[in-house]
């Protein structure tokens, strides 16, 4: 794999040859990680003729330790958990749910911005292909794989066109597949791999979703409510 990608858009292209097993298939669907995600993701999954919606995820940070995620929330109203860490923190309920509080107003900011009134999708047993621009340390895929398990899919897959190889090994023991473009060493950071890296601002990705969401609606993708 040549780097640097050209730019999301690009990478996207070639992420979705590398999905190509996936193409043309009712049950499968794309969910982009906002912001950087969702251009790649919109690319990918119009190369194999599938659905594309969003996954939002917020990480619940530990007190006093911002960094270090102690849990997660994610689109759909799910919340997770690292139970080992919380036990080991000795961190009370009180604590737990005022995290939880905060950074729920945040993330329904975040789904009015990009969703609007547009309804979530459906994921139950549908192959469920988890989009990024790249990965860095993971722990937003990896919060996102976990909140996705709660809600049943066939399969989760995570694509994403660069990563480090740690990272990468990492995913594989928490999704049902990783696909990864490529793992170059040392990593640095996700921008390094692009020759444009500018950033996606919430227009663009409304502007994706929207083009999207106007020509591919049908009842058997959308039934949730926000």
């Amino acid at each position: 794999m040549k780097l640097p990608f050209e730019d999301r858009a690009y990478a996207g292209r070639l992420l979705g040859q590398a999905l190509a097993k996936y193409a043309n298939r009712p049950d499968v669907i794309v969910l982009a990680l906002p912001r950087g995600g969702v251009p790649v993701g919109f690319e990918a999954a119009q190369a194999i003729n599938a659905s594309l919606d969003i996954m939002l995820v917020r990480k619940l940070g530990t007190p006093g330790h911002e960094e270090l995620a102690m849990g997660a929330i994610a689109s759909g109203g799910i919340t997770v958990f690292n139970a080992e860490l919380v036990s080991r923190l000795h961190i009370g309920p009180e604590l737990m749910e005022a995290a939880v509080k905060r950074e729920r107003q945040e993330l329904k900011r975040r789904e009015q911005t990009y969703r609007g009134n547009h309804p979530l999708p459906v994921v139950e047993n549908r192959h469920v292909i988890l989009v990024d621009d790249g990965l860095a340390t993971g722990a937003s895929m990896r919060a996102a794989v976990a909140a996705l398990r709660q809600r049943n899919p066939a399969s989760i897959i995570v694509a994403i066109p660069v990563a480090p190889p740690d990272t990468v090994a990492m995913l594989k023991e928490e999704a049902d597949e990783v696909i990864c473009l490529a793992m170059p060493e040392p990593f640095s950071a996700v921008g390094r791999w692009y020759r444009d890296f500018s950033q996606t601002t919430d227009e663009d990705v409304k502007s994706l979703l929207e083009s999207v969401w106007s020509t591919e609606f049908s009842s058997a993708n959308y039934t949730e409510k926000p």
